[in-house]
């Protein structure tokens, strides 16, 4: 998953959020230099990953990148996921509906900025500026996402090929998205309920 349904899927809760957003910038061990709320957050991440990584229907979703991405079709899945959520009418109605979300996000993150590794606090300037979390939901913002992939991975050089498979996919993708998105929901809930009570 990506950065919109990570935030999503912390279910308002501000420090779960935070914890949620940060966890690939947080290495091994350096997880317990942060708060308990936080540090639930960002396990919860983990496991949201771990289930979307090893789910068949991601695996089908992954099959249309691999031909061409390998490794990396699975960073590309997890964007595209994001398009197919900013645009989901049941979660958020209407494009203001997904811009009250995504402003809110940034305001609960900069409460923490303190505490945000030294690499998220970097990029989260640009997030805010740009508005990753609403530009997902138009073509143009995954484009610029799958750029952005392409210029931090190592042996890729190339977002146009995955961009024409964006959009020559949509239909098949839009299809997996129901089918696996009510799914991760319900586990992250209830994940998250786990982990609260045992904290």
């Amino acid at each position: 998953m990506n950065y919109l349904a990570h935030a999503y899927l912390s279910f308002n809760r501000k420090d779960i959020l935070v914890g949620n957003m940060i966890s690939d910038f947080v290495k091994g061990r350096k997880k317990y230099d942060y708060p308990p709320r936080i540090l639930l957050g960002i396990d919860l991440h983990r496991y949201i990953d771990e289930f979307t990584d090893s789910h068949h229907i991601t695996w089908e979703m992954k099959n249309i990148f691999k031909p061409h991405y390998g490794l990396y079709a699975g960073a590309f899945t997890d964007i595209a996921y994001d398009y197919f959520l900013a645009n989901d009418k049941t979660i958020f109605h209407d494009h203001e509906a997904l811009l009250r979300f995504s402003l809110d996000s940034y305001e609960m993150i900069e409460d923490s900025v303190d505490l945000l590794p030294a690499a998220f606090r970097q990029m989260f300037p640009y997030m805010k500026q740009h508005n990753w979390l609403y530009n997902y939901r138009h073509p143009m913002g995954i484009e610029k996402s799958f750029q952005g992939l392409v210029k931090r991975a190592k042996y890729m050089d190339d977002a146009h090929t995955a961009f024409d498979l964006f959009t020559a996919n949509l239909d098949l993708m839009q299809g997996y998205y129901e089918e696996f998105f009510p799914l991760l929901k319900k586990f992250s809930s209830v994940t998250l309920t786990r982990l609260l009570n045992t904290d």
